[in-house]
């Protein structure tokens, strides 16, 4: 009975830490997004930047950029198929590659990273598939991201070295950021957390709760690894680099929405805009591994202070970046509507739909015969 009482206790407890841990998932960074923005606002004055986006935004290279923006989420879906058809996950539809993509980017508006899960999920459950091997293709789509984030972050370093020599000299961030890097203490400290988590996974693998995480990411690393072995790495590194040359057209294109902007492109020195453009991108990328709603806050802080680095004043920054955040996130929306009707038309026609809807009127009609 004694037993029973522990069990039944550790149970509520595993139960309260996991509603708990939830509602921190969920809250914080809707918390992190409405403090990020309360506090810009702050900063300027809502009226003046209304008063910009009705006078000067040209919004036909908005839907310039939102066209990009459904280029680069199909070519996302078609570089996934790559990898999931390496898998053992069979050939889907473009459509549907790109379905997966325009649901996750929608959900991620609402809860950070639910999109990831989302998209895994779908392709398991439609495709019958391990949902770990899912997931490895979808680490390893990112881990290719970050991949190519680096190179950009090298190549701008080369190209903008005196935009963001300034930013570390001037700024008390940029000091902060340049006295971590510097601290070997910071790259001892992340050599010693590697370290304790490969001894823990090497000495304590007789563990049923090690086995079992164990076997995760071995299921993991198969789905990870097909980036090395697949069919079609070719094509899979055309179509990254398509990825995010879309991506930095978007800010890109975007700068030609505005008059103070578009000086930037035609400013001697600047390669046609092309350097701030770089610089705005890779500031705006980074931002983004804070938890918030689709970017919301920390993206549109980024993208100022990217911005003031080269003149650009705090009300015409929140102007640029909040008309850019808030058409793609509208345009996300209609995209992740167009997805969920996709989800629920196919659904019905697939053979488990099919047979439920036999069930169901094969029941109806005995019910009517007894009737």
């Amino acid at each position: 009975m004694q037993t029973d009482t522990k069990t039944d206790t550790k149970t509520g407890w595993q139960k309260i830490w996991h509603i708990l841990s939830k509602v921190i998932d969920y809250l914080v960074p809707i918390g992190i997004s409405v403090l990020l923005i309360v506090w810009l606002f702050g900063k300027v004055k809502f009226h003046d930047v209304m008063d910009i986006i009705q006078k000067e935004c040209n919004f036909w290279w908005v839907i310039v950029m939102m066209i990009i923006t459904t280029l680069s989420h199909i070519t996302r879906g078609v570089r996934w198929g790559i990898q999931l058809r390496g898998a053992g996950v069979p050939r889907m539809t473009v459509t549907k590659e790109s379905v997966s993509i325009f649901g996750a980017y929608a959900l991620n508006l609402v809860f950070p990273r639910l999109g990831e899960v989302w998209r895994c999920v779908y392709i398991s459950r439609t495709e019958r598939v391990k949902l770990s091997t899912v997931v490895g293709t979808d680490i390893g789509d990112r881990g290719s991201d970050a991949v190519v984030v680096v190179l950009l972050t090298v190549l701008c370093l080369i190209v903008a070295h005196p935009a963001l020599t300034a930013f570390l000299d001037k700024y008390q961030v940029g000091r902060d950021i340049s006295r971590v890097i510097d601290d070997k203490l910071v790259w001892l400290g992340i050599a010693a957390a590697i370290g304790a988590f490969w001894a823990v996974c090497h000495y304590l693998r007789r563990y049923s709760w090690i086995k079992r995480m164990d076997n995760t990411l071995e299921q993991v690393w198969q789905g990870f690894k097909v980036l090395f072995t697949m069919k079609g790495r070719g094509w899979y590194v055309v179509l990254t680099i398509g990825i995010w040359t879309c991506y930095f057209m978007e800010t890109y294109v975007m700068f030609q929405a505005f008059p103070f902007t578009r000086e930037l492109v035609h400013t001697p020195g600047f390669a046609w805009g092309l350097i701030p453009g770089l610089v705005v991108f890779i500031f705006g990328s980074y931002s983004m591994a804070i938890p918030s709603n689709g970017g919301l806050g920390p993206w549109n802080l980024a993208v100022m202070f990217a911005l003031s680095l080269y003149g650009i004043g705090d009300t015409e920054g929140a102007s640029f970046s909040m008309v850019m955040w808030s058409c793609q996130a509208a345009w996300l929306v209609v995209l992740g509507l167009f997805s969920a009707g996709y989800v629920m038309v196919n659904r019905k026609n697939s053979p488990l739909g099919q047979y439920k809807r036999k069930m169901s009127n094969s029941q109806k009609a005995l019910k009517d015969e007894n009737s």
